[in-house]
């Protein structure tokens, strides 16, 4: 078997269930999970009534592109949203089975293991190529650069910096041997929307280390009043690189649209990098159901849905943030449908307790990070996911504040 397998860490929630395993919880209360970014809102019934009709698509093979008119679809979507020059479908644009395996099969049409260092080094980790991923961090790209025999190097994403990408982190022997970036804007666990001059900077070091950006862009779409989330291929055209070079964004109408079991998404930018990948995915054979390419136009043809998806979460934050505020230091997120809370205990215990009394579960932040220059920049953190219905996000906010209330 490949040796990188064991690599590999127990995801978050495999961590969680350890965890909660020690424990039995309240049985005179209802479970309320908030630990898991799945969205809970009704799917819209327009989506379901065009997935149905696009049945009849089952008895042929897709190809790895999809249709033109999804591609087509999605360009102008892009072109809408972001004020940008519609993408080019048939160059610029790529269909994918939700942006996860996206993400992770990037990594590995990206990274060339016999890419030569400015200053050779021995064989061994010291001279593999290099993943950079923020800190706390979505664990696929940590998988994605072990698989890919690379080496995952952090820079921690931290509160007192308002959660700023701070390259200085990273020694120059690093991004010498840099090869790929993750990043994510809106950024999971925090929300945090990347400003133009990190994108400014971003983009510089590419150019000077000659690696290439994944911008994960999942959470694009939840976001509060009027002003939207800057995105990537938005950033470059301000900046002046409409050519998009060494920049792949990865977007998904799971949050979007609620669609998480439709696995659906796209990948968009920089035309020489996509048509690798799109190499790469015809061996892979994850060609998108036609069924499925069906729905997705639908959805990404209509916004109504999308804007009540956002006034449904405006609601949730507004009023959970007003039960929390009195106990515990909670702030709304620039977008996602996060709240990224500091904790007065330990947040293995904060969450243990939580659901041991309360029967509520949060994912502790410390399973979402790693610890990189001597801190795990998780720790005393909670991530809440504001995805069930008002209610019962409301009661579980509730049973949070009188739990609270107590250890204090």
């Amino acid at each position: 078997m490949n040796p990188d397998l064991q690599k590999l860490q127990p995801y978050p929630f495999q961590k969680l269930a350890k965890l909660f395993g020690e424990v039995t919880p309240n049985a005179n209360l209802k479970p309320i999970s908030l630990h898991i970014g799945e969205p809970k809102h009704d799917t819209p019934r327009f989506i379901k009534d065009a997935l149905i009709a696009g049945l009849d698509g089952l008895s042929n093979y897709p190809t790895t592109a999809g249709s033109d008119g999804l591609r087509s679809t999605i360009a102008q979507w892009l072109g809408r949203r972001y004020s940008i020059p519609t993408p080019d479908a048939k160059t610029q644009v790529l269909p994918v089975n939700g942006s996860r395996e996206a993400l992770f099969s990037f990594a590995q049409a990206v990274i060339d293991r016999n890419r030569p260092h400015p200053n050779p080094l021995p064989v061994g980790e010291g001279a593999s190529p290099v993943v950079i991923c923020p800190n706390p961090f979505y664990q696929i790209y940590e998988g994605a650069a072990f698989l890919a025999g690379a080496t995952p190097h952090f820079f921690n994403t931290l509160p007192e910096d308002d959660f700023a990408m701070d390259f200085a982190q990273l020694s120059e022997d690093v991004w010498q041997r840099t090869q790929l970036i993750y990043v994510c804007s809106p950024g999971n666990p925090n929300g945090r929307v990347m400003p133009l001059a990190e994108w400014k900077t971003l983009f510089e070091m590419s150019d000077r280390y000659s690696f290439v950006i994944a911008a994960d862009e999942c959470y694009s779409e939840i976001y509060f009043g009027d002003e939207q989330p800057l995105g990537a291929l938005q950033a470059a055209q301000r900046l002046g690189r409409g050519d998009y070079k060494n920049l792949v964004v990865f977007s998904s109408l799971s949050k979007r649209s609620n669609v998480p079991g439709m696995r659906s998404g796209f990948v968009a930018g920089d035309a020489k990098v996509l048509e690798r990948f799109a190499l790469y995915r015809t061996y892979h054979g994850c060609a998108m159901n036609p069924a499925i390419q069906a729905a997705t136009i639908a959805a990404w043809n209509d916004e109504a849905h999308v804007a009540e998806n956002r006034r449904l979460y405006a609601e949730k934050f507004a009023k959970v943030i007003a039960l929390l505020s009195p106990v515990l230091p909670v702030a709304k997120p620039d977008a996602s449908f996060y709240l990224w809370i500091r904790t007065p205990i330990a947040d293995t215990a904060f969450a243990q307790q939580l659901y041991r009394d309360y029967n509520v579960s949060v994912l502790p932040g410390s399973f979402l990070a790693r610890e990189a220059h001597g801190v795990n920049p998780g720790t005393n953190f909670i991530r809440l996911a504001l995805v069930a219905n008002l209610d019962e996000t409301l009661e579980a906010a509730r049973r949070i504040t009188e739990f609270t209330q107590k250890l204090n």
